[in-house]
């Protein structure tokens, strides 16, 4: 019998909030049956059948069910998994249109 070798996956997780954190390692955890560990603000998956474009997707199924898909976005990044926060849009200032002043006809009503 050929023993496999268990890939170690990671999950970089960036900014996300510790409760946030744990969810998604337990997601993990529950979703590929295979060890998944939480370190600081890594998660390293060992797996000896899912790929890290399968990983990817799973982390992105997570960021959307949680409605975090507003804040965060997930890339693959040399064979890691990252979570990345949207930069704040800057808001255009609205431009004051000069308006024509009203009517001064009068009307001979």
């Amino acid at each position: 019998m050929f023993l496999r070798r268990k890939k170690r996956l990671e999950v970089d997780l960036g900014v996300l909030k510790t409760d946030e954190k744990d969810l998604l390692s337990d997601f993990l955890r529950s979703t590929l049956n295979v060890n998944a560990t939480l370190s600081g603000s890594k998660v390293s998956v060992d797996s000896e059948q899912s790929s890290s474009e399968e990983l990817k997707r799973l982390v992105n199924k997570f960021v959307y069910h949680k409605n975090l898909n507003r804040k965060y976005w997930v890339a693959l990044e040399g064979g890691v998994v990252k979570i990345n926060k949207f930069e704040k849009a800057k808001k255009q200032e609205k431009r004051k249109k000069e308006t024509t002043p009203p009517s001064t006809i009068t009307h001979g009503w």
